[in-house]
């Protein structure tokens, strides 16, 4: 079983990746949904931090000189990519996140960890891209800095297109030039599940394999 693999059944394991019936926040119907904020032990962020570090080598390695969190959620995730980095390859690579709110005593500003120096090249770590706002949002505040954004990694592509006739991934590449790099895609999270047990049960059989293609013939592209 490959890493990709892995981090399908993980996710299906952690209550992350679910199928059913939902709504997502642009108001689309999805027959399933990745809500990551329930990733909630010590394993589970230790094993996750694993998967971040293996498409980070597979993709990245060679085009970033650091990493960089966007809070809230990409916080965690910075932090564990980087320890899995070095604990599993011995990749030592900085990294930074920021606060919400600059700080205007002590040290003052708004990242903490790597101060970012002109000519890096930076990665962004998320979780998910939908519109892309908080993608936009980073990369102005890391532009500012005078660094180049050269990456982006995400845990899962949903392959959907936003507003437009692009997804929001295509969209960054379009305006940015920025590459995004998926753990997995919706595409193959299907062909892996498609009537295999996880825990005992099957989660996407014919009839959600038949509804989530179909969801993507109507948003994906």
């Amino acid at each position: 079983m490959n890493y990709k693999e892995e981090f399908i059944t993980f996710m299906v394991e952690s209550g992350v990746l679910t199928f059913g019936d939902f709504v997502t926040k642009s108001g689309r119907k999805t027959p399933y949904f990745i809500n990551t904020g329930n990733y909630k032990t010590a394993r589970q962020i230790a094993k996750l931090g694993d998967y971040y570090a293996a498409c980070i080598k597979e993709n990245m390695i060679g085009q970033v000189d650091a990493l960089y969190g966007p809070a809230y959620k990409g916080i965690p995730l910075v932090v564990t990519a980087a320890a899995s980095l070095y604990r599993d390859y011995q990749i030592d690579i900085p990294y930074a996140f920021n606060r919400k709110e600059v700080k205007d005593h002590g040290e003052g500003g708004s990242l903490i960890g790597y101060k970012p120096q002109p000519g890096d090249r930076i990665g962004i770590v998320e979780d998910v891209i939908t519109a892309g706002k908080s993608v936009r949002e980073s990369i102005d505040t890391l532009r500012a800095l005078d660094v180049e954004v050269t990456s982006l990694i995400v845990s899962v592509d949903r392959m959907e297109r936003g507003e437009g006739t692009m997804s929001a991934i295509q969209e960054i590449k379009a305006e940015f030039g920025i590459t995004t790099y998926p753990i997995v895609t919706i595409r193959e999270i299907v062909a892996y599940l498609h009537n295999r047990e996880i825990g005992g049960r099957v989660v996407v059989d014919d009839e959600m394999k038949a509804r989530i293609q179909a969801h993507l013939e109507e948003y994906g592209v």
